[in-house]
């Protein structure tokens, strides 16, 4: 895509996901006149089929995929040496054109714990409403019905999701609701919305619903394949940004630098890997960090980078039932493809339509549970949990298909049959990691990555729990035909939990699986084998005061410097209980009014 020579723009985005399409779409409609350039190192994903059909999610993680970053964390002990791998979005739209499209919210006290200013619940539930137009049923107080983006049922029913209902509402005793994101409801099995288009069956994504409807205006420009090195300034006020032709998505292309001046304003948008490399390439940052990287400091600023958290996931797969609608055949691009993608092109509908999740539980522990649990949870629980039920400590959920680990994908050697997997995640893990930069034994720049995964020994507790709980639900339902033994712990043999092929489920009422201590080492060693992100990196850029380790005000501004905010998942100062497409669009709703009123214009 060529673009028109115009060196200076009111406002400058680097950065090009998510949030920066709300805030950049917000304004452009608030004020067209407004000169406003988005400049993002990966590539425009208007209409394409992997980012519009929501079945191909998946894809998008492929080892050869250019629309996902594959972040590579440092090895780490908790994880038995290994090096975790953390993908972020990497296209004009970021994580909304490749995530896996599920409608989740945090609870609204997650927001009022920030403890920032306008950024209490109160205020950002009418933004909630605002960018949502939700299908799925009518006359929610909490939920919004003529937004920009879409959540519905989407367009097939999985009766596997029925199933998971079906036993989590008797053997697992939960009660069921039709919506537990009311901002309140926990600890009830529920459907699970998606960020689809009910009508076209489209996925409803920031690049499409802000920015790309707005092609009619000049003045808001997308530069895509421009990777963004540095924030210019001039006496501490952010006047420009220096960047190069990225070389992933313009492999061919002049690797020279170009500046682009900004007259009112820099948005940094890059995400929790992206913001605060390059607020450190642009000399703020922690002097010990700026110095090994010969970067000469303008500010002094150490919560740079810092704070990094993320969700714990875990997927584990199962045999299903040869008679089970599942997305397997779909993804393996059977003759089942053509058809479904005739009927979607017509109307929206089929498993094109569908990302293989349907249903999910936002789990909390009931007594029995908690005395299950290894005793290194409990001080956890009372001080965070146990006054907080509208904290749920994971999701549980059931995929039907064969979903693959981000660490020992089984795809190349499992059968084409049906599979269903288990996900479990745990939304609060107090674990905290760290995103810097630093230069590599060749002189190349290279980011200096800490998960933190697990480092605090409360945080596989949950996880091993889950391990079990969602095992003994999944032998449970009707399509259940045994485990895919290579995707589960191994465990001992003479084990009780011996993982193996069934003919069918066991019944309801049959007896758990006894687990000994050998068997606990097994699932405790599995889950620090493949405990992985659940995509959803936030925080290294946290919206504190400065004194505690924060970077940016209220207000989104970058302490010690003018005319630079930053706006997108590195400004939450906690985790939030949630799939953070949520939090990131209303980061951006919440982001485009600070702006608007800065600048003084009016976005009623």
């Amino acid at each position: 895509m060529s673009h028109p020579i115009m060196s200076e723009f009111d406002i400058v985005f680097a950065g090009g996901g998510t949030t920066a399409c709300v805030v950049a779409g917000r304004l452009a409609a608030y004020d067209p006149s407004l000169r406003i350039l988005i400049l993002e190192a990966g590539q425009h994903t208007l209409n394409k089929p992997i980012h519009v059909q929501p079945y191909q999610y998946p894809f998008n993680q492929a080892a050869t995929s250019t629309t996902v970053t594959f972040n590579v964390g440092n090895p780490s002990p908790r994880l038995n040496g290994r090096a975790p791998i953390v993908p972020c979005g990497r296209c004009v739209g970021g994580g909304s054109c490749v995530n896996f499209m599920v409608y989740t919210r945090a609870p609204a006290s997650d927001y009022d714990d920030w403890g920032a200013n306008g950024w209490e619940s109160e205020n950002l539930i009418p933004l909630m409403k605002k960018l949502e137009t939700y299908e799925a049923q009518p006359g929610r107080p909490t939920h919004g019905y003529d937004g920009p983006i879409k959540v519905s049922s989407a367009g097939y029913k999985l009766g596997i999701s029925d199933e998971l209902i079906h036993v989590g509402t008797t053997y697992h005793k939960r009660q069921y609701a039709d919506d537990t994101n009311d901002l309140e409801t926990c600890n009830t099995y529920s459907p699970w919305r998606k960020y689809i288009d009910g009508t076209t069956g489209r996925r409803s994504d920031a690049a499409h619903h802000y920015v790309y409807n707005q092609a009619h205006n000049p003045n808001l420009q997308v530069w895509d394949g421009k990777r963004v090195k540095r924030i210019i300034f001039e006496d501490k006020r952010a006047v420009g940004v220096e960047f190069t032709s990225d070389p992933v998505s313009c492999p061919d292309a002049d690797q020279s630098s170009s500046i682009v001046r900004a007259s009112k304003l820099v948005v940094i948008s890059a995400g929790a890997f992206g913001s605060p490399t390059i607020l450190e390439r642009s000399g703020i940052g922690a002097e010990a960090i700026l110095k090994r990287c010969g970067i000469e400091q303008l500010v002094d600023l150490p919560g740079v980078g810092e704070n990094y958290q993320d969700h714990n996931l875990a997927i584990v797969p199962y045999l299903a039932a040869d008679e089970a609608v599942t997305m397997d055949a779909i993804w393996r691009g059977e003759s089942i493809l053509q058809e479904s993608l005739a009927q979607w092109n017509s109307g929206g509908k089929s498993l094109i339509a569908q990302n293989g999740m349907d249903s999910k539980l936002k789990w909390r522990p009931d007594d029995e549970e908690l005395k299950a649990m290894d005793s290194a949870f409990q001080p956890r629980w009372k001080e965070f949990f146990q006054d907080r039920p509208d904290k749920a400590v994971a999701i549980f959920t059931a995929f039907a298909a064969y979903v693959p680990p981000l660490s020992r994908p089984l795809s190349d050697i499992l059968p084409p049959r049906n599979y269903m997997s288990a996900g479990y995640y745990t939304l609060y893990p107090v674990s905290i990691g760290s995103v810097h930069i630093k230069v590599t034994e060749n002189g190349k720049e290279g980011v200096d990555f800490t998960t933190g995964f697990l480092d605090d020994p409360s945080d596989i507790v949950p996880l091993d729990f889950g391990y079990k709980k969602t095992r003994e639900i999944f032998r449970r339902m009707a399509s259940y035909r045994g485990e895919v033994a290579a995707g589960h712990p191994d465990f001992p043999e003479g084990s009780a939990a011996l993982c193996r092929e069934a003919t069918g489920p066991v019944d309801l009422n049959a007896p758990d699986i006894v687990y000994t201590a050998e068997d606990d080492e097994a699932i405790n060693r599995f889950h620090r084998d493949i405990v992985q992100t659940a995509w959803h990196s936030l925080g290294t850029c946290a919206m504190k005061p400065e004194a505690d380790n924060g970077v940016v005000d209220a207000r989104l501004n970058v302490y010690g410097v003018s005319n630079l905010k930053v706006a997108d998942m590195s400004i939450s100062p906690l985790n939030v209980g949630t799939n953070t497409y949520s939090t990131a669009l209303l980061i951006g709703e919440r982001a485009s009014i600070i702006i608007a009123e800065d600048l003084g214009i009016d976005c009623v």
